[in-house]
């Protein structure tokens, strides 16, 4: 979390974590994993919206607004009080659709998709990722052919979060071989969705298939194979609230791992007083730190428009999807026996992180990304 909040910021925050934790405890997420379908009942995201969290990236002349000025920055705030409570609720997909309507639609666009974001009656979600491929901007294949004004959409999105809930996509396909973006409704004939198996509990995907799907004119985002930089800035925020996330997961699980090995005794003494687990401890805290560190810096930049935000969410992803996963299995190890079980949360903080890490680009891929941006093309090995 960034320390320089404002008095606001932290009201926001506060408020946020409050009816969370009221609404939607560990106990709740288990049983809506098993019993709601989207992985929550609808009146509970209607109720987050009401509290602003699908109205942060959108501008004040579209019904929205931030809290601070700096839309993103109070987003990030709701991502990491989320992800200390494992919560659902399609936080990432339906803002990220937002600032895309909000951004780049028509009025006409505008007036027919953004109230029901707002409001929280409806869902929408990115189809950006695809099979086999990384989620990276720069890996679309799905077309979209030409047939006089309309387009005829064809190929496969996957994963996409909370698809089977959507009401309409944001389509990323390729027009005469450059990418365009598309609104398109879940209804059209030729769209398909199919759930998929997932590692998180309460956070549902799926497969988006286009058989034929034909769009008129009015459905194009933007300008016809103008849609790269709306891509990157779209990417950009998804990674940064995806980054966000787990180092809300990651902070929070060190914290009561750490209170535990005060209560766990071995020899009769506490686990905490062993000299090898201080020191495994404070490497655990340096790089829970430096995942804090990088994913404000990274906020800051998307959010401030910087000519560094490319770098550094790539920066963030691939440095939290290395350490978060290493840090929390260092925390089920140092619960012993109990870590492993069902009954015991930290498997749902460790399924958020994993699936986290996998999507938009693996730190991987990140990797590979900012060395494309330096100009450092080749095979920089694994």
């Amino acid at each position: 979390m960034d320390l320089e909040l404002t008095d606001d910021q932290e009201l926001f925050r506060e408020t946020t974590a409050k009816y969370i934790e009221r609404t939607c405890p560990l106990s709740t997420v288990r049983e809506w994993a098993e019993k709601e379908p989207a992985g929550y009942p609808t009146a509970w995201w209607r109720q987050g919206a009401e509290l602003g969290w699908t109205s942060l990236l959108v501008s004040e002349d579209d019904g929205g607004g931030s809290v601070s000025g700096h839309g993103l920055l109070d987003l990030t705030l709701v991502a990491e009080v989320m992800g200390h409570w494992v919560s659902p609720g399609p936080l990432l997909p339906t803002n990220v659709v937002a600032a895309a309507l909000s951004e780049f639609a028509t009025e006409a666009q505008k007036e027919r998709y953004l109230p029901g974001l707002l409001s929280g009656e409806n869902i929408a979600t990115w189809c950006l990722a695809e099979p086999r491929h990384p989620g990276l901007p720069d890996a679309v294949t799905l077309t979209a052919a030409r047939r006089g004004d309309e387009f005829v959409l064809s190929g496969k999105k996957a994963p996409a979060e909370a698809a089977a809930e959507a009401g309409f996509f944001v389509v990323a396909a390729l027009v005469d071989g450059a990418v365009t973006q598309f609104v398109v409704e879940a209804d059209t004939p030729g769209v398909s969705v199919v759930a998929a198996e997932g590692i998180d509990l309460v956070r549902r995907f799926a497969t988006v298939s286009f058989d034929n799907v034909v769009v008129g004119p009015q459905a194009v985002l933007g300008d016809v194979g103008g849609a790269a930089p709306q891509i990157e800035r779209l990417f950009e925020l998804a990674v940064a609230l995806q980054c966000a996330s787990m180092v809300g997961v990651t902070d929070h699980v060190l914290a009561f791992t750490l209170a535990y090995s005060f209560d766990r005794y071995s020899f009769g003494r506490p686990l905490a007083s062993y000299q090898a687990l201080k020191h495994r401890f404070a490497d655990m805290k340096l790089w829970t730190e430096a995942c804090l560190g990088t994913s404000a810096a990274a906020a800051r930049a998307v959010d401030g428009r910087s000519e560094k935000a490319f770098e550094l969410v790539s920066v963030a992803k691939s440095y939290i999807g290395d350490k978060a996963p290493v840090i929390l299995q260092d925390c089920l190890q140092l619960h012993g026996g109990i870590g492993v079980t069902w009954d015991h949360d930290l498997h749902l903080y460790i399924r958020r992180v994993v699936q986290d890490r996998s999507l938009f680009g693996t730190p991987y891929d990140h990797r590979e990304r900012i060395a494309r941006g330096l100009g450092l093309e080749g095979d920089h090995g694994h």
